[in-house]
């Protein structure tokens, strides 16, 4: 398996409905799961779909109305 490219939405809309608490949560996860080879973090400008935020992209994958528990779970199926 390549690397798990992760992708947060870093638009004011995203960043204030949480990003900002789930960028911190999934760069502690990386560092807890010594996954820093593995994953390739980066930010993003807005992506249009504020209404839907916040808004981070796993490997081509989209989800919405993310939070630090949707995220563990999302990120615990790439630790296996």
């Amino acid at each position: 398996m390549g690397k798990i490219k992760i992708t947060v939405c870093m638009g004011s809309s995203c960043f204030a409905r949480g990003n900002q608490q789930n960028l911190a949560f999934i760069e502690a996860f990386i560092k807890t799961h010594d996954l820093d080879a593995e994953v390739d973090l980066a930010g993003a400008r807005c992506e249009n779909k504020c209404a839907l935020g916040p808004n981070v992209i796993i490997n081509g994958v989209e989800y919405n109305s993310v939070n630090e528990e949707k995220l563990e779970q999302i990120l615990t199926k790439f630790c296996k």
